[in-house]
């Protein structure tokens, strides 16, 4: 049956991309984490060499700023982007590198159990509350990760919107420079790319030979990617990029300048452009070996193996038929909210905003948030737009968190394709800026948390807060409250099914005729669009829930604190204790919001 007929035949909304450094580590490595310790290391080894000091936080401390400086040093873009001033981090001499792909799954889980039996040597009830958050932070991300280890080859890099072909030039075109060591840094960077993108091949080659290649439509799209990259030729961002940031360097001579842009030049030739179109002739060759066209379930154990992935991307402990529960009743009180809203005509006609620029929005919403959230000083940051050669292949925004150092260097990324303007725009900025992503960021920072929980990343909670506050702030936009309720429940909606979608995608194999009648069920017709999402949850399992079931536990959260708190309940208040606790999994967030402690 069709539930609401006034339900627009909307195209599917490609979620936006945080970069983080977390995420930067899985660029480099995998899967965060899974080269900590090799399978022969004796864990005994590893924890004394943290224990050098005389009290058991001291040595906790000590033991995570050794894992940290570890895993920030194995590969240069992580390096880069986690820390400004590596040295005051004990860090030196570190090599130059994009790190590489591990492709064993035993071996993969026997690190991540030799850094839990690292960490179990530690006495829980003897660390401070920050160290005990840290040590559960830790712990339910080991955990976690292990549980998807098995699964490591199920695990695709390349998936169009998300994938390491997309992500890596920005990171590059982004890469600071502060000094002719930077400089000297990034080219020898570029230097590493084939060996990099060797590694990469050799990794969907084992997924290729145990017959978990991707859909031969996402290659397609892939390859189409990496050969639409190397056609840019002169036009190239990464020249213009490169010369960019030499021109705001004052202490360049003209004849140096010259020198760092021929060879740039010279490694985009030889390096990146080659490494790009060897990994398309690679992807070509896997074409036509994934075992299957559908979605994670119908490989063997791909029921275990979606549980697992959507455990570790939600941060939810639910299963899945709980979170089928929570969504459906999620999306029928969002449908009677927006149907109580809607004028007598049926219909909720077109929203017009008046013209404005990113930045004032960004500061207007800053200014309207304040009754709500806790106040953090001023920071600075920039907006860009995505360069044309790549609007085809980002998502419609994303946000660079800075480094842990220097939290005053935010830039967001608007991406042109997507026609933003007006209310998108608006909420999109929202989800992005304040009071999403980067109020969330430079917040977190603003508490002085152990450096290591840095690089953990949970994205249930990252991507949860940050769709929470977005659907805030259509209550920030100026128009009509009734319009803010019937395209806040609307953007909820699409989300929810987007969502239950993919749960039915790759737990229940659903084909796209199957995906295509449960989105008529809800109004949504348009056979181009549903095909368009049918592809993308197909190559990237379980993205589309971390943003809506990261979203569904803050609102059970805030109904858990409202019930408990009773009169004493605020906004500010809860938003605090969910800020002050930092990314963790939702079991963790909500010990330590309810009841004050870990």
């Amino acid at each position: 049956m069709k539930h609401f007929s006034f339900f627009p035949d909307l195209p599917p909304k490609k979620r936006r991309l945080l970069l983080i450094p977390a995420l930067i580590l899985i660029l480099a490595a995998g899967i965060f984490l899974y080269r900590t310790l090799p399978p022969s290391s004796d864990p005994d080894s590893f924890f004394s060499r943290s224990l050098t000091s005389k009290s058991e936080n001291e040595q906790f401390t000590a033991f995570t700023e050794t894992l940290f400086r570890q895993e920030v040093s194995s590969d240069t873009i992580s390096l880069h982007y986690s820390l400004q001033n590596p040295e005051a981090y004990g860090i030196l001499d570190a090599p130059v590198t994009l790190g590489s792909f591990p492709s064993n799954p035993d071996s993969a889980a026997a690190s991540m159990e030799n850094m839990l039996a690292a960490l179990r040597r530690f006495s829980f009830d003897h660390l401070s509350e920050k160290n005990q958050l840290t040590y559960l932070a830790l712990e339910s991300y080991l955990k976690t990760n292990l549980e998807c280890a098995p699964y490591l080859l199920y695990e695709e890099p390349l998936s169009p919107i998300t994938g390491i072909q997309a992500q890596l030039p920005v990171l590059l075109s982004e890469f600071s420079f502060q000094t002719t060591t930077d400089i000297d840094t990034y080219l020898a960077l570029l230097s590493t790319m084939q060996e990099y993108f060797t590694s990469l091949s050799e990794f969907e080659q084992a997924k290729s030979d145990a017959g978990l290649f991707m859909s031969d439509a996402c290659a397609d799209q892939v390859i189409k990617e990496c050969r639409d990259f190397v056609s840019l030729g002169d036009a190239h961002y990464l020249y213009t990029s490169f010369e960019e940031r030499l021109d705001a360097m004052d202490q360049l001579t003209d004849s140096e300048r010259a020198l760092y842009t021929s060879k740039n030049r010279d490694l985009i030739e030889t390096q990146v452009f080659p490494a790009y179109e060897s990994l398309a002739s690679s992807l070509e060759k896997c074409k036509g070996t994934g075992s299957t066209q559908k979605g994670l379930c119908s490989l063997p154990e791909g029921k275990s193996c979606y549980e697992a992935i959507l455990k570790r991307e939600t941060g939810s402990d639910r299963s899945v038929n709980e979170l089928v529960k929570l969504a459906s009743s999620q999306i029928i009180q969002d449908m009677k909210e927006l149907k109580q809203a809607l004028p007598a005509s049926g219909t909720a006609g077109e929203v017009i905003l008046k013209d404005s620029s990113a930045e004032s929005i960004l500061l207007d919403l800053k200014q309207q948030m304040s009754a709500s959230f806790p106040d953090i000083p001023d920071i600075p940051f920039s907006v860009k737009e995505v360069p044309l050669s790549m609007q085809d292949y980002l998502s419609p925004a994303f946000y660079l968190t800075p480094p842990i150092d220097n939290e005053k260097q935010n830039t967001i990324y608007i991406n042109p394709k997507s026609t933003m303007e007006g209310l998108p725009l608006f909420t999109t900025l929202a989800h992005e800026g304040y009071p999403g992503h980067m109020y969330q960021t430079t917040y977190f920072l603003s508490q002085d948390p152990p450096p290591l929980r840095s690089i953990l990343d949970f994205g249930g909670y990252v991507e949860g807060w940050a769709t929470y506050t977005e659907m805030i702030s259509y209550y920030y936009a100026p128009i009509a409250k009734e319009t803010s309720v019937i395209q806040q429940k609307n953007a909820s909606i699409i989300l929810g099914l987007y969502a239950l979608a993919d749960i039915g995608i790759h737990y229940k194999g659903w084909s796209l005729e199957e995906t295509d009648a449960f989105f008529s069920d809800y109004g949504i017709t348009d056979q181009n669009a549903i095909s368009e999402i049918y592809q993308l949850i197909l190559s990237d399992p379980a993205n589309y829930p971390k943003y809506y079931f990261g979203y569904l536990e803050f609102l059970e959260l805030k109904k858990e604190a409202l019930h408990l708190w009773g009169n004493e309940f605020t906004q500010k208040r809860f938003h605090k204790q969910v800020l002050d606790a930092g990314p963790v999994l939702f079991s963790i967030l909500r010990e330590y919001v309810l009841h004050g402690n870990p």
